[in-house]
């Protein structure tokens, strides 16, 4: 089995392949317990428009359903939990819109074959700003934007039901700091673990109001 692929070209220049669909539930599988869980966050450097990525997300949405089967309000908190638990890096801008897309595209489907409605225009917004801050355009390598600037990632906490705590972080002095290349950056194990430096942090809001959190700490 071999990776799909867009054109020659994007191999050329970029080394760009995409992985197929039955291989990534292969590998997946393997940390399969991990995909369930709402909370347990996945970083995929690579990752195109999304095949990593929405197959995880397919998987917490599963366990969404299993929870809150009855009560769409819960629900729509941890579909929305669940895209804040990925993130996403690529060279090129067009995989980045797609993969945004894709991710959003998923949930809404989920909603729908639930609850026979569309996904509210609110939780669309939230997810859809999530997606923005979460899947990058970027060189994994050097942990830098496009715009050669150290790519940032916010950390999208809950607290108390409602409400999502965010805490954006630098990634590029990862590769500054040697002793970082054994640590890893997140643990449920008691390991310790290698904490990023923060860059801002937001005060507590509604997790349907996270788009509009930005624009009120920016004011003077």
């Amino acid at each position: 089995m071999i990776a799909s692929v867009k054109s020659r070209q994007r191999i050329i220049d970029h080394g760009e392949v995409f992985t197929p669909a039955k291989l990534v539930n292969d590998m997946l599988d393997l940390v399969s317990h991990e995909c369930e869980r709402i909370d347990s966050r996945f970083l995929e450097p690579a990752c195109g428009d999304g095949n990593f990525l929405a197959e995880v997300l397919r998987r917490k949405l599963i366990n969404v359903d299993k929870k809150n089967a009855r009560n769409r309000d819960k629900w729509e908190r941890d579909a929305v939990l669940s895209v804040c638990s990925l993130y996403g890096i690529d060279l090129l801008a067009d995989n980045i819109v797609a993969c945004r897309d894709r991710l959003l595209r998923v949930v809404a489907e989920a909603h729908a074959a639930r609850f026979n409605i569309p996904l509210p225009e609110d939780a669309v917004r939230a997810a859809a700003y999530i997606l923005s801050k979460n899947v990058v355009q970027g060189d994994a390598l050097t942990l830098r934007t496009s715009g050669d600037r150290p790519i940032v990632f916010p950390e999208w906490s809950p607290v108390n039901g409602t409400m999502l705590k965010r805490r954006d972080f630098a990634y590029d002095h990862l590769l500054e700091t040697a002793h970082v290349s054994n640590m890893p950056l997140f643990s449920d194990s008691g390991k310790d673990v290698y904490v990023p430096r923060t860059v801002r942090d937001f005060p507590p809001c509604h997790y349907l109001r996270v788009p509009d959190a930005e624009a009120v700490h920016e004011r003077p």
